[in-house]
């Protein structure tokens, strides 16, 4: 699927944690339900096999909605599963490698924190940025702080377009008014809801407030 940044204003990153009596594919569909524009698919505990079936099933479901779907951090599977791309971290692969082994026509994001950070993974082949934790969350144990000054100061020095990402909800999303974002990424927000369509929805609403729009 080809990449446009206004895929991104709302991301989806799935967390098995707040499964309940729910499949993900289940959450995944009223994710989709609700609006959301991005799908990332995150296992941290899953072997490959079992990822790798799992990628192929919410892939079918994001082809039926139309919106992109990436792999996080695991650059097999997402080559397997003929994701639309993957997501890396900052120690996880070295992004310019990344690039050269899934090719020029797959979507490439990279986490970033600071100015610096940001601005090589753009010359790196990065398509977008996921900066954060913007606030604070218990969804990435290892996520560290990023101001909202900082924030701003790294959608400023990147042509390509940044992800807000980290304890994000209906409750504070306007307080990014103004950063330059062009989306926003959400865990616990969309899958820890009771309605998880109608939250994604209100989200969704809210985000379109708040994103840049060039």
């Amino acid at each position: 699927m080809k990449f446009n940044k206004k895929d991104l204003i709302l991301y989806a990153v799935t967390d098995r944690t707040w499964l309940k009596n729910n499949t993900l594919y289940e959450q995944v569909e009223e994710a989709l339900k609700g609006g959301a524009t991005f799908v990332q698919l995150r296992e941290k505990e899953l072997d490959d096999e079992t990822f790798l079936k799992e990628a192929f099933e919410i892939k079918k479901l994001c082809r039926q909605y139309n919106v992109p779907f990436v792999i996080n951090d695991n650059v097999d599977v997402a080559i397997k599963a003929n994701a639309d791309g993957v997501h890396i971290g900052q120690y996880d692969m070295e992004a310019g490698y990344v690039r050269s082994i899934i090719g020029k026509d797959k979507i490439l994001g990279i986490s970033a924190q600071t100015v610096e950070q940001a601005i090589f993974a753009e010359k790196m082949g990065a398509d977008y940025l996921g900066v954060g934790a913007v606030f604070n969350t218990d969804s990435k144990a290892d996520a560290d702080d990023v101001s909202h000054k900082t924030l701003k100061a790294i959608c400023d020095a990147v042509s390509i377009p940044v992800v807000a990402i980290g304890g994000i909800g209906i409750s504070n999303i306007l307080e990014l008014t103004g950063s330059g974002i062009h989306g926003v990424a959400v865990i616990s927000a969309i899958f820890s809801a009771e309605n998880i369509k109608k939250t994604t929805a209100e989200l969704k609403k809210l985000t379109k407030q708040v994103v840049c729009n060039d």
